[in-house]
């Protein structure tokens, strides 16, 4: 048995005061959870602490919060991990972010990440008459989506998306990482539609910042922003919907500068997003941004020449990697639950990395016994 501290967050409505810091001390095992040590407290010492939680084992995701500033299942984290990984030996538990808190550590999910989750139409929309027995669905399709299938929809990849805190009408990474899972079922008959919707949409898919903090906060290794950039790559390449965000043609400036440049030349990005420097597009956004160009001139921050010249061509080496990518047959995308984490099946997988978790729980240790190395399929 061994003694820590929870530095924990209260908030309670009914009392009209604002959020504050209460500090407990628990007595368990080290291997024991933050939620355990969490219901001790509410058990023996404060019967008003409130938590939501329900299967304790990582897979119904009710208990997500933030553990010393990081969100995490509280039933998935280890006392002593997070005692080991604070900065003064006590371990703070808050409510995650990007949601309204209704009482302590109790996020409002209904009115942000169910709401996303509604926008994206979560269920399959067939076209035709329905076969007479079942739709066959080939396996190849099915490990497609799997890795999506796999979020227990906790809110920790809502709880830390950058992009959302800037701009809280994005549609943000679960629900997007959902809507892949529709996107890629054969039996879906409205992939266009969908992702025409995503791409025109200004707080879809193009608004993700590529941040990797919800793949690095996500339990269950879904990888919300590899299935965002799935999404991209689909809508842009596959179905080459041109949307008025006008994302598809910036994320192609940037391969098209560096393909030239080997270096991103940012004089150069603005208008080769907008089909170039003399496009009826680019003029308005020129003349938008002459502001911000004049201040980086006064201040020194770039010169003429630099704007205007790009100092830098590409070496033999990036011309031989864009060769080389864009040469091959099919376009290689790499998925966790298909090839496991490295080619080395020793090697360690994320919970020996990241430490807090049981490692080969739920669907994370089913991805690694997935297989070995990486797979072609399709995006």
């Amino acid at each position: 048995m061994a003694e820590f501290t929870l530095k924990i967050r209260r908030y309670s409505p009914e009392s009209g005061e604002g959020p504050y810091w209460e500090s407990f001390e628990t007595e368990l095992p080290g291997h024991r959870s933050v939620l355990e040590g969490i219901l001790q407290v509410k058990d023996r010492q404060d019967g008003s602490l409130a938590i939501r939680c329900s299967c304790r084992a990582a897979i119904c995701g009710s208990c997500g919060v933030k553990v010393n500033g990081k969100p995490m299942l509280a039933c998935n984290t280890h006392l002593e991990w997070a005692q080991s990984n604070s900065k003064d030996g006590e371990i703070t538990v808050e409510p995650m972010g990007n949601m309204p808190v209704l009482k302590d550590l109790i996020v409002d999910m209904d009115a942000v990440h169910w709401k996303k989750i509604q926008r994206i139409t979560p269920w399959l929309l067939p076209d035709g008459e329905p076969p007479e027995r079942e739709y066959v669905v080939p396996h190849e399709s099915m490990v497609d989506v799997t890795q999506s299938m796999a979020c227990i929809q906790c809110g920790a990849c809502v709880s830390d998306c950058l992009s959302m805190e800037v701009d809280p009408l994005f549609i943000g990474p679960a629900a997007l990482a959902k809507a892949y899972r529709f996107v890629g079922d054969p039996r879906d008959g409205q992939h266009e539609e969908r992702l025409r919707d995503l791409a025109e949409d200004p707080h879809g898919i193009y608004d993700c910042t590529h941040c990797f903090f919800c793949i690095e906060a996500c339990p269950k290794g879904v990888a919300p922003m590899s299935q965002i950039m799935r999404l991209r790559r689909l809508a842009g390449s596959d179905y080459e919907i041109d949307d008025r965000n006008n994302g598809h043609r910036h994320e192609q400036a940037f391969v098209d500068n560096i393909r030239k440049h080997g270096l991103l030349h940012e004089a150069d990005l603005l208008p080769d997003s907008y089909g170039g420097k003399l496009h009826p597009r680019t003029v308005p956004e020129l003349v938008d941004s002459l502001p911000v160009i004049t201040r980086a001139l006064l201040r020194r921050k770039v010169t003429p020449q630099n704007a205007l010249l790009h100092p830098h061509k590409a070496s033999e080496e990036v011309k031989r990697i864009f060769e080389k990518v864009e040469g091959r047959p099919e376009r290689l995308e790499f998925n966790l639950y298909v090839s496991g984490t490295e080619d080395d099946p020793d090697a360690p997988g994320p919970e020996d990395e990241q430490g807090p978790h049981d490692s080969g729980a739920g669907a994370d240790g089913q991805a690694q016994q997935a297989g070995s190395g990486p797979q072609k399929k399709r995006s």
